[in-house]
Parts: C-alpha cells; structure tokens; sequence
C-alpha cells in the first residue's frame, strides 16, 4: 500500500505530461517535414530510454520546437532516409561530451546568445507556421518564408479553404492563450491538447475542408539508416550538420536542466550524466531514424508541477506514448494540421523573449545587441551559422568590455612660469580596442605643455598600445615646453627630459645628446 501511494505522484504526472507531450510531438515531426509517427518515436526513447538513465531525475526528453528548423532544412538537403545517420553521428558526439566532462562548460555559453538563438528559431518557426496555418506549403529557408509573407495573405483572402484553416489556426492560438487562465480545467486538461481537441472536434462537426495529418503507421515510418546514408556524413555540409545537432540540443538540453532545477528541491542535475544519457537517447533515435531528442523546458516544467518526485514519471510517460502510437495510430489522421500549426506558432512566440528585451537593452545593451544579432543571422542564414555569428559577437563583446581604460589627468588647470607638467595617469586594460580613444585625448592635451603620462595603473598594456604610446611620445617636438621625468611615471615628454628612448622598470638614462625629446615607457 505505501508503494503504491509513494508512486501515486509520478503516475498521475506522466498521464500530465503524455497529454502535452502528444501534440507536441506530432507538431514538432509534421514541422519539420516528416511523418508524425516519427515525432512519438522520438518522445518514446526520450521516456523509455534517456529517463531511465542518471542525470536530472525531472526533465523531461522529446522532439524539441528548436530543433524543428534545423531538422527541416537536413532533411530537404540530404533526405529523409539520411536523417537517422545525422541524429546517430550527433548522439555519439554528445557522448564524447560527456565522457570528457564538457557538460558543465555549455553552461559558459552567453546567455544573450541562447535567447538570440531561441528567438531566431522562434521566428523562423513562426514564418513557417503561417504557411501551415493556411493549408500552403513554405518556400523554404526562413528569408523566403519571410519574404513571401505578402503573397501569402493576399492569396488566403480570396480562398474560402485557407480563410478556414486559418480559423481553426487562429482558434487554437487562443485557447493555448486563455486556457490556462481556467485554472480547474487546465489542472485536468493540459492547454495543448485542449486546444488540438477542440480544433479537432470542430472540423469533424462542421465537415470543414481542411488539411489533416498524414498517417503512414509506426512501423511502415520507422527507417534506419543504411550504408549510404552514413556514407554520405564525409560531406562537410554533413557534418556542419551533425555539429549543430550535437551543439544545439546539448546547449538546450542543459540550460532547460538548470531551469528545471530551480523548480524544484530534489537532487541537483549531474551535467555530465545528463549530456551522456541525451547521447544515449540520440544515437537510439538515429538508428531508428527518428528526429533528434532534447530535453523540452514545457514537459518538464509540467512534470514538475504536476508533482513528480522521481525519474518514475518521465518513464511512464513514454509507456503512455507507446501505448497510444500502438493502439491508436489512426486517431491522428483527424487533427487538422492547421491547429498543430497554431500550437507551433504559440510555441515560436514564446521562445521569443519580447518582454525582455526592453529592460535589457537599457540595463545592458550589449547583451540586447547580441541577442538581436544572432536572432537576425540565424534568420538570414541558418541555424549553425547564426550560433556562430552570435558567438563571435558574444565574444568580441566581452572583449570590448575588459579593454576599457580610461585617463585621468591633473596639473591642467595649472597656468603661469611655475605651473608644472600634465600629469596623466592610464588606468584599466589598455588594448587596440581603445587606443583610438586614448591616443585623442592625448592630442587634445595642450600642446604648450608637458606631459607625463604614468602608466602603472594599468592591468594589462598589450603590443599595440605600447608601440602607439611610445610613438605619440616621440611626436612631441622640442618646442612644446618644458618636461619632467618621473621615476613612477611611464611616458615622459619634453624638451629637457633627456634624449633617445628608454623602457624597463626604472628611470629612462636617455641615449644621445642635446636637448631632444625623450621617452621612457614603464610598465
């Protein structure tokens, strides 16, 4: 008896989340350009397999929206058929990760660039969605998508069927939208799939012509990849390919690990274990020839929130997805694809951070800049290179950042015979990235006057600047007043500060003779 109450909160979770799950699953596989059983072979393994083995005991594993664009554009390049190889070669990759411990550094990566990523992937998404919300087939890459937006509703207007599709779409979206505010029916119907019901009960009472799900059976879609296939990862758009599979999914798979964590008081998430057995579930998924795995924020939360105690949930909800795609496979072939469209769509609104970025751009406008950057690239080019793009100006962001150096200066307002040189103290990090700066407010320093410039408040004083201070020193021309040498000082310059040039840790000696301008650099 108090096993059966110990495990009573894990069962009535995984009913939760299989109900979520579900809809997601068969949007998910229907986005990215295959059969939707595909979808529920994926969130089955995700169950079954990957829950069954260590890491984070509550986050929940399946096909993934941001995945979705990713998915679609390999299998338009390399076929459907290639698939499974892909998402085999990305699980054995993942296992590499782990086995080498790199699970905790993918939490380094800039949380700008995760946003700008979701967000990209979200529009995208969102641009393909509306297609599907009108019964249409997508262009393709998502500037075309975007790009053929106009034509797109100029032909749904004068269309009965695409103003119909669009309906049940549109209706979808708002259930998605008000259900959970009717708190008691959402704690017995999670929104999704209310609103897929709905939609689909709708078409059927009414007889609308819409567009349906395709159904093909699970064992007639399950393809694993041949010789060929696996041939064909030598290529390098192949394994551009499978590197971003691998990336990606273990970047979301992490970070949604750590929301989940905050969620609940349970054991902490093992990284490394949770890279490791994602690895496990993706390589199981290839050889099925299923889409790739991740961990999905939505069905963890869900789990979470429904109660769950133990990694006993997750597995269940794969044994419930099992159970359906078995028995039930033709009750997919009543969904009208424009309301697993409308749950795409809220789902690509979500993963757009519109709230946020207000704030941020004014608490810190550099994170907004990349977030914006990489969501933009990943729509203009695709999803790997987007990442990188959003990487590198992460990174020269940061660098920006540290370099910052700045000037005080004091002895300026001093006038008359006896006032004494301009003394300049640098402080910070000077680098290339701000000797522009640097080298203007020296020049606009009194030409009448000496000048010394210390450069002991310095952290870091790399090549270029060095080179560029010294040089600017040895500008000053004989005429332009008198100087004074100071032994905590770094670039002197005068008429009577001695001749030649001098670096090292003391007081410049001067190399030469008469009264020329002299420069000694101490960092």
């Amino acid at each position: 008896m108090r096993k059966i109450m110990a495990i009573r909160p894990d069962f009535t979770a995984s009913l939760v989340v299989f109900l979520v799950a579900v809809p997601l699953c068969v949007g998910v596989a229907v986005a990215s350009g295959v059969p939707a059983e595909l979808g529920l072979v994926t969130g089955i393994v995700g169950g079954l397999l990957t829950g069954l083995l260590p890491g984070s005991s509550l986050q929940v594993s399946g096909p993934a929206a941001g995945l979705t664009v990713l998915v679609y554009e390999a299998v338009r390049e390399f076929g459907l058929s290639t698939l499974g190889a892909l998402v085999l070669a990305a699980g054995v990759l993942q296992l590499v990760m782990g086995a080498l411990r790199l699970g905790r550094w993918f939490r380094a990566i800039s949380v700008a660039v995760v946003q700008g990523m979701l967000a990209g992937i979200g529009l995208v998404l969102i641009a393909g969605q509306l297609y599907a919300l009108t019964d249409a087939k997508a262009p393709g890459t998502g500037l075309a998508n975007l790009g053929g937006l106009p034509e797109l509703a100029a032909d749904t207007i004068w269309s009965d069927q695409a103003l119909t599709a669009v309906a049940i779409g549109a209706g979808t979206i708002a259930v998605l939208a008000l259900w959970p505010r009717w708190r008691r029916a959402a704690r017995v119907l999670p929104a999704p799939l209310a609103a897929v019901l709905l939609a689909t009960v709708a078409v059927a009472v009414l007889r609308l012509p819409v567009a349906r799900v395709e159904v093909e059976g699970l064992l007639s879609a399950v393809q694993p990849p041949g010789g060929a296939d696996f041939a064909r990862l030598a290529g390098v758009g192949a394994v551009g390919t499978v590197l971003a599979f691998a990336l990606i999914a273990s970047a979301e798979s992490l970070f949604s690990a750590a929301a989940v964590d905050r969620l609940h008081d349970g054991p902490r998430t093992d990284y490394d274990k949770e890279l490791m057995a994602q690895g496990v579930g993706n390589a199981a998924c290839g050889l099925l020839g299923a889409l790739p795995m991740t961990a999905v924020i939505v069905r963890s939360s869900a789990n979470v929130r429904a109660g769950a105690r133990t990694r006993a949930s997750r597995v269940l909800h794969g044994v419930w997805l099992l159970l359906f795609a078995a028995a039930f496979p033709t009750a997919l072939g009543i969904v009208p694809l424009a309301a697993l469209a409308g749950v795409l769509v809220h789902a690509g609104w979500k993963l757009v951070p519109v709230r946020d970025l207000v704030p941020l751009w004014r608490e810190h406008r550099g994170e907004a800049v990349v977030l914006a950057g990489t969501a933009v690239a990943i729509v203009v080019t695709n999803m790997f290179e987007g990442v990188v793009i959003g990487l590198l100006m992460a990174v020269a962001k940061s660098a920006w950042e540290t370099s910052h150096a700045h000037l005080e200066v004091s002895g300026l307002e001093d006038r008359g015979p006896g006032a004494g040189p301009i003394r300049v103290r640098a402080l910070g990090n000077a680098t290339f990235l701000r000797l522009p700066r640097l080298l203007d407010q020296l020049e606009a320093l009194p030409r009448d006057r000496a000048v010394v410039l210390d450069l002991s408040g310095l952290r870091h004083l790399d090549r270029a600047c060095a080179a560029a201070l010294g040089s600017w020193a040895e500008r000053r021309r004989p005429g332009d007043g008198p100087a004074a040498v100071d032994a905590d000082a770094g670039v002197s310059t005068g008429p009577d500060a001695g001749a030649g040039t001098s670096t090292g840790p003391g007081p410049g000696t001067g190399v030469g003779t008469g009264t020329g301008t002299g420069t000694d650099i101490r960092t």
